[in-house]
């Protein structure tokens, strides 16, 4: 693996890193849209529909892009939880 390529490859999984970060910070929305304080329903739906079409490029890959798959299956769970309570 060349010097460029190892650089490259940390830089996707910092990235991936943080994406799952933001990910996961639907937690809290999730939990006020439980207890009654209903947020927008529209960006979780945009993010659950991003991170699927990320998730099926990078499944389509003949080499699997690890470091996309990783990070945006986070984001379709989280983003359809946080959709559903909201509109609950």
């Amino acid at each position: 693996m060349t010097k460029e390529s190892k650089k490259t490859q940390i830089i996707g999984w910092l990235a991936s890193f943080m994406a799952i970060a933001m990910y996961v910070s639907y937690i809290d929305q999730i939990k006020l849209n439980l207890s009654g304080h209903k947020g927008s329903v529209i960006l979780p739906i945009v993010t659950t529909i991003n991170c699927l079409l990320w998730t099926l490029y990078a499944l389509s890959k003949s080499k699997k892009d690890y470091p996309i798959l990783v990070c945006n299956i986070p984001g379709v769970v989280l983003g359809i939880l946080t959709a559903v309570t909201a509109l609950m």
